[in-house]
């Protein structure tokens, strides 16, 4: 059951003009990834999260105001942060129990700027979006998904959006999974478990995915660290394992069965990369 799915409808109908721009990577692509035709719903709910993370690549012409647009649609643009300038963070309902969105885009270079400071942030489109590493792995052959009105997600008509294809949500999970702590990094390991188990009758096309879209977009060090971190996370059971198994509020996963999954599933995806 989506009870933000109405906050999220809201957030996809407001942005609209951007749509062909903007990628939904992060829990919510994970929760929608469901909608696609290769997935095997299971009967357990999809990981939650209260926020909606979009990406884009600053390259690309952006224009018009987003910012103005959320905050006709009942969004609360507030900034958050330490970084010069700090983050826009579009809120919608109560802070400590609403919905919320972000923008992200790829960091590129030593993310210092030439005067010292931290080159974490950037102006674009109304909107201060947050640069991260590794982010361009996201950005990578998304998927388009038509939304189409439900009582859940009351978009408006057929709403066409792009998101995080599986693979490349798996890979930047890899990548990034030493820059985590703490309960982050336990959930990620989750999100690699059922996004596996989610497409595990269909793992030939993700093969395929990585071999001739995502795995050849990546630098030589991008792939052969995406591959040694799916080799090395899943090797034994590890406290992080463990805490990725305690989880889910509605399903019990033993952490057996969620370090096998992912290493066969894993194994099997990454089965013809070269380093």
């Amino acid at each position: 059951m989506m009870r933000d799915g109405p906050a999220m409808a809201r957030l996809i109908n407001a942005l609209q003009p951007w749509r062909e721009k903007l990628v939904l990577v992060g829990g919510w692509a994970h929760r929608l990834h469901r909608l696609h035709g290769d997935a095997e719903v299971p009967q357990y709910q999809a990981v939650v999260t209260r926020d909606a993370d979009l990406a884009f690549d600053v390259v690309g012409e952006m224009g018009g105001d987003i910012a103005k647009a959320l905050e006709l649609a009942g969004f609360a643009n507030t900034l958050s942060g330490d970084h010069v300038p700090p983050v826009s963070h579009f809120q919608f309902g109560e802070e400590d129990t609403g919905f919320y969105a972000e923008f992200l885009t790829p960091l590129h270079g030593s993310g210092i700027r030439r005067d010292g400071t931290d080159d974490a942030t950037v102006a674009v489109a109304g909107v201060i979006a947050q640069k991260l590493r590794h982010l361009e792995v996201l950005l990578v052959a998304p998927w388009r998904l038509t939304l189409t009105p439900t009582e859940e997600l009351p978009v408006v008509d057929n709403t066409e959006i792009l998101v995080v294809n599986p693979v490349s949500f798996i890979a930047q999970k890899l990548l990034i999974h030493h820059l985590r702590v703490g309960r982050k990094k336990a959930q990620d390991i989750l999100y690699i478990h059922d996004t596996i188990e989610l497409f595990e009758a269909n793992l030939q096309r993700l093969q395929a995915l990585w071999r001739e879209k995502v795995g050849p977009s990546l630098t030589a060090n991008q792939r052969s660290t995406t591959v040694a971190q799916a080799s090395v996370l899943f090797e034994n059971i590890s406290d992080t394992i463990r805490e990725a198994t305690r989880t889910p509020v509605d399903r019990t996963i033993n952490p057996t069965e969620l370090r096998l999954r992912c290493e066969l599933g894993l194994t099997a995806l990454f089965a013809d990369s070269t380093t």
